[in-house]
Protein backbone atom coordinates (compact mmCIF):
# COMPACT_ATOMS: atom_id res chain seq x y z
CA UNK A 1 0.00 0.00 0.00
CA UNK A 2 1.07 3.57 -0.72
CA UNK A 3 0.63 5.81 2.29
CA UNK A 4 1.15 9.56 2.72
CA UNK A 5 3.30 9.84 5.84
CA UNK A 6 2.54 13.46 6.70
CA UNK A 7 0.69 16.46 5.30
CA UNK A 8 2.31 17.98 2.19
CA UNK A 9 4.95 20.57 3.07
CA UNK A 10 5.15 23.97 1.42
CA UNK A 11 8.65 24.32 -0.08
CA UNK A 12 8.25 27.32 -2.43
CA UNK A 13 5.53 29.45 -3.97
CA UNK A 14 3.00 27.03 -5.54
CA UNK A 15 5.20 24.00 -4.72
CA UNK A 16 4.69 21.30 -2.08
CA UNK A 17 6.67 18.24 -1.03
CA UNK A 18 4.94 14.87 -0.48
CA UNK A 19 6.54 11.95 1.39
CA UNK A 20 4.91 8.62 0.62
CA UNK A 21 5.65 5.19 2.05
CA UNK A 22 5.50 2.68 -0.82
CA UNK A 23 5.58 -1.04 -1.46
CA UNK A 24 8.52 -0.71 -3.89
CA UNK A 25 12.16 0.25 -3.36
CA UNK A 26 13.57 0.07 -6.87
CA UNK A 27 12.58 3.27 -8.70
CA UNK A 28 15.08 4.91 -11.03
CA UNK A 29 15.77 8.64 -11.49
CA UNK A 30 13.49 9.96 -14.21
CA UNK A 31 10.62 7.58 -13.53
CA UNK A 32 7.27 8.96 -12.44
CA UNK A 33 4.12 8.18 -10.49
CA UNK A 34 0.45 8.65 -11.41
CA UNK A 35 -1.84 9.77 -8.59
CA UNK A 36 -5.62 9.77 -8.45
CA UNK A 37 -6.73 13.09 -6.90
CA UNK A 38 -10.04 11.78 -5.45
CA UNK A 39 -11.81 8.52 -4.80
CA UNK A 40 -14.54 9.53 -7.27
CA UNK A 41 -14.49 10.25 -10.99
CA UNK A 42 -13.99 14.02 -10.77
CA UNK A 43 -11.28 14.68 -11.77
CA UNK A 44 -11.27 11.55 -13.90
CA UNK A 45 -7.64 11.40 -15.02
CA UNK A 46 -4.68 10.70 -12.75
CA UNK A 47 -1.91 13.28 -12.36
CA UNK A 48 1.73 12.37 -13.19
CA UNK A 49 4.71 13.52 -11.10
CA UNK A 50 8.43 12.80 -11.40
CA UNK A 51 10.05 11.09 -8.44
CA UNK A 52 12.12 13.68 -6.56
CA UNK A 53 13.85 11.17 -4.31
CA UNK A 54 13.64 7.66 -2.88
CA UNK A 55 15.22 6.30 0.30
CA UNK A 56 14.36 2.66 0.79
CA UNK A 57 10.54 2.47 0.79
CA UNK A 58 9.87 6.22 1.04
CA UNK A 59 9.56 8.39 -2.05
CA UNK A 60 9.34 12.16 -2.23
CA UNK A 61 7.49 14.19 -4.85
CA UNK A 62 7.69 17.91 -5.55
CA UNK A 63 4.34 19.05 -6.94
CA UNK A 64 3.63 22.35 -8.63
CA UNK A 65 0.06 23.43 -7.87
CA UNK A 66 -1.44 24.61 -11.15
CA UNK A 67 -5.05 23.41 -11.26
CA UNK A 68 -7.84 21.64 -9.44
CA UNK A 69 -6.24 18.19 -9.53
CA UNK A 70 -2.93 19.34 -8.06
CA UNK A 71 -4.75 21.51 -5.49
CA UNK A 72 -6.61 18.45 -4.29
CA UNK A 73 -3.41 16.44 -4.00
CA UNK A 74 -1.61 19.29 -2.22
CA UNK A 75 -4.41 19.21 0.38
CA UNK A 76 -4.12 15.47 1.05
CA UNK A 77 -4.21 14.34 4.66
CA UNK A 78 -1.95 11.48 5.83
CA UNK A 79 -3.36 8.16 4.71
CA UNK A 80 -3.61 5.80 1.70
CA UNK A 81 -2.76 7.21 -1.73
CA UNK A 82 -4.12 5.72 -4.96
CA UNK A 83 -0.89 5.75 -6.95
CA UNK A 84 0.60 3.80 -9.85
CA UNK A 85 4.40 3.61 -9.61
CA UNK A 86 7.14 3.44 -10.63
CA UNK A 87 6.34 4.17 -14.27
CA UNK A 88 8.33 4.92 -17.41
CA UNK A 89 11.96 4.76 -18.47
CA UNK A 90 14.49 6.66 -16.38
CA UNK A 91 17.89 8.24 -16.92
CA UNK A 92 21.06 6.31 -17.73
CA UNK A 93 23.47 6.62 -14.81
CA UNK A 94 27.05 6.98 -16.04
CA UNK A 95 30.13 6.04 -14.03
CA UNK A 96 33.20 8.19 -13.38
CA UNK A 97 32.20 10.99 -15.78
CA UNK A 98 31.55 14.74 -15.68
CA UNK A 99 27.78 15.16 -15.85
CA UNK A 100 25.99 18.44 -16.52
CA UNK A 101 22.40 18.60 -15.21
CA UNK A 102 20.19 21.42 -16.48
CA UNK A 103 16.76 21.96 -14.93
CA UNK A 104 13.98 24.49 -15.24
CA UNK A 105 11.22 25.07 -12.67
CA UNK A 106 9.57 21.93 -11.35
CA UNK A 107 11.67 20.08 -13.95
CA UNK A 108 14.54 20.28 -11.48
CA UNK A 109 12.80 17.67 -9.32
CA UNK A 110 13.82 14.42 -11.07
CA UNK A 111 17.35 15.75 -11.51
CA UNK A 112 17.86 15.82 -7.74
CA UNK A 113 17.38 12.05 -7.52
CA UNK A 114 19.63 11.65 -10.56
CA UNK A 115 22.37 13.81 -9.01
CA UNK A 116 22.35 11.57 -5.93
CA UNK A 117 22.73 8.42 -8.02
CA UNK A 118 25.44 10.01 -10.19
CA UNK A 119 27.48 10.96 -7.13
CA UNK A 120 27.11 7.45 -5.76
CA UNK A 121 28.50 6.15 -9.08
CA UNK A 122 31.61 8.33 -8.84
CA UNK A 123 30.63 11.08 -11.26
CA UNK A 124 31.40 14.79 -10.98
CA UNK A 125 28.13 16.71 -11.06
CA UNK A 126 27.59 20.26 -12.29
CA UNK A 127 23.98 21.34 -11.75
CA UNK A 128 22.33 24.40 -13.31
CA UNK A 129 19.08 25.11 -11.47
CA UNK A 130 16.78 27.56 -13.24
CA UNK A 131 13.68 29.30 -11.88
CA UNK A 132 11.54 32.29 -12.82
CA UNK A 133 12.41 34.09 -9.58
CA UNK A 134 13.68 33.35 -6.08
CA UNK A 135 10.27 32.53 -4.59
CA UNK A 136 9.99 29.50 -6.89
CA UNK A 137 13.29 27.92 -5.77
CA UNK A 138 12.72 24.87 -3.60
CA UNK A 139 15.06 22.82 -1.39
CA UNK A 140 18.20 24.59 -2.60
CA UNK A 141 20.32 23.21 0.23
CA UNK A 142 19.52 19.65 -0.80
CA UNK A 143 20.49 20.31 -4.40
CA UNK A 144 23.75 21.87 -3.22
CA UNK A 145 24.49 18.78 -1.14
CA UNK A 146 24.37 16.49 -4.18
CA UNK A 147 26.36 18.65 -6.60
CA UNK A 148 30.05 19.44 -6.96
CA UNK A 149 28.97 22.78 -8.41
CA UNK A 150 25.49 24.30 -8.20
CA UNK A 151 24.64 27.29 -10.39
CA UNK A 152 21.36 29.05 -9.53
CA UNK A 153 19.78 31.16 -12.27
CA UNK A 154 16.60 33.21 -12.28
CA UNK A 155 14.89 34.96 -15.16
CA UNK A 156 14.64 38.19 -13.16
CA UNK A 157 17.98 38.02 -11.32
CA UNK A 158 16.34 37.89 -7.89
CA UNK A 159 18.55 34.95 -6.88
CA UNK A 160 21.82 33.70 -8.31
CA UNK A 161 22.71 34.71 -11.85
CA UNK A 162 20.25 36.50 -14.11
CA UNK A 163 19.39 34.76 -17.34
CA UNK A 164 18.31 31.49 -18.87
CA UNK A 165 19.85 28.15 -17.95
CA UNK A 166 20.70 27.48 -21.59
CA UNK A 167 23.05 30.48 -21.67
CA UNK A 168 25.08 29.18 -18.74
CA UNK A 169 24.94 25.61 -20.03
CA UNK A 170 26.45 26.73 -23.33
CA UNK A 171 29.25 28.53 -21.48
CA UNK A 172 30.12 25.34 -19.63
CA UNK A 173 29.85 23.18 -22.73
CA UNK A 174 32.15 25.52 -24.65
CA UNK A 175 34.52 25.87 -21.69
CA UNK A 176 37.80 24.20 -20.86
CA UNK A 177 36.30 21.37 -18.83
CA UNK A 178 35.02 18.41 -20.81
CA UNK A 179 31.39 17.48 -20.25
CA UNK A 180 30.75 13.79 -20.91
CA UNK A 181 26.97 13.67 -20.49
CA UNK A 182 24.12 16.17 -20.27
CA UNK A 183 20.77 15.54 -18.58
CA UNK A 184 17.85 17.96 -18.71
CA UNK A 185 14.25 18.40 -17.62
CA UNK A 186 12.07 21.49 -17.83
CA UNK A 187 10.15 23.59 -20.34
CA UNK A 188 10.16 22.21 -23.87
CA UNK A 189 11.85 25.24 -25.52
CA UNK A 190 14.68 25.00 -22.98
CA UNK A 191 15.25 21.30 -23.61
CA UNK A 192 14.95 21.70 -27.37
CA UNK A 193 17.55 24.46 -27.42
CA UNK A 194 19.94 22.57 -25.16
CA UNK A 195 19.54 19.34 -27.15
CA UNK A 196 20.46 21.20 -30.34
CA UNK A 197 23.60 22.63 -28.74
CA UNK A 198 24.60 19.18 -27.47
CA UNK A 199 23.95 17.62 -30.85
CA UNK A 200 26.16 20.22 -32.54
CA UNK A 201 28.95 19.52 -30.04
CA UNK A 202 28.38 15.74 -30.17
CA UNK A 203 27.75 15.57 -26.42
CA UNK A 204 25.21 12.91 -25.39
CA UNK A 205 22.03 14.41 -23.93
CA UNK A 206 19.08 12.78 -22.19
CA UNK A 207 15.86 14.77 -21.82
CA UNK A 208 12.93 13.99 -19.55
CA UNK A 209 9.72 15.00 -21.30
CA UNK A 210 7.00 16.66 -19.28
CA UNK A 211 4.13 15.60 -21.51
CA UNK A 212 0.75 15.09 -19.90
CA UNK A 213 0.40 11.34 -19.41
CA UNK A 214 -3.28 10.45 -19.55
CA UNK A 215 -2.93 6.78 -18.57
CA UNK A 216 0.78 6.50 -17.81
CA UNK A 217 1.01 2.92 -19.08
CA UNK A 218 0.98 3.31 -22.87
CA UNK A 219 -2.67 2.57 -23.60
CA UNK A 220 -4.03 5.93 -24.69
CA UNK A 221 -1.03 7.07 -26.80
CA UNK A 222 -1.87 10.66 -25.92
CA UNK A 223 1.75 11.43 -25.09
CA UNK A 224 3.21 10.26 -28.42
CA UNK A 225 6.14 12.27 -29.79
CA UNK A 226 8.00 12.11 -33.06
CA UNK A 227 11.62 10.94 -33.06
CA UNK A 228 14.18 10.08 -35.72
CA UNK A 229 13.23 6.44 -35.06
CA UNK A 230 9.50 7.03 -35.45
CA UNK A 231 6.69 7.68 -32.99
CA UNK A 232 7.38 6.99 -29.31
CA UNK A 233 5.02 6.98 -26.34
CA UNK A 234 6.65 9.20 -23.75
CA UNK A 235 5.07 7.39 -20.80
CA UNK A 236 6.60 3.98 -21.56
CA UNK A 237 9.45 4.60 -24.03
CA UNK A 238 10.25 7.69 -22.00
CA UNK A 239 9.80 10.06 -20.30
CA UNK A 240 13.60 10.04 -20.62
CA UNK A 241 14.76 9.97 -24.23
CA UNK A 242 17.81 10.79 -26.29
CA UNK A 243 17.39 14.54 -26.70
CA UNK A 244 19.11 14.57 -30.08
CA UNK A 245 16.62 12.04 -31.49
CA UNK A 246 13.48 13.99 -30.57
CA UNK A 247 11.76 16.03 -33.28
CA UNK A 248 11.03 18.83 -30.86
CA UNK A 249 8.39 20.55 -32.99
CA UNK A 250 6.14 17.55 -32.22
CA UNK A 251 6.39 18.08 -28.45
CA UNK A 252 3.83 20.37 -26.85
CA UNK A 253 4.94 22.50 -23.90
Amino acid sequence: MNYLIEKPTHVATDHVLLRISTDFTDSQPGQFVNIRPTAGSDPLVRRPFSIFNQDESVIELVIKVIGRGTRLIAAFEPGPVDMLAPLGKGFTVTTGKHALLVGGGVGNAPLYYLARKLKDAGNRVTFIYGARSKEFIYLEDRFAGTSDRLVITTDDGSRGQKGFVTTFAEEILHGKETVDQVYTCGPTPMMASLSQVCSNLQVPVEASLENYFGCGIGLCSGCTVETTAGQKRACVEGPVMDGSSILWQSVSD
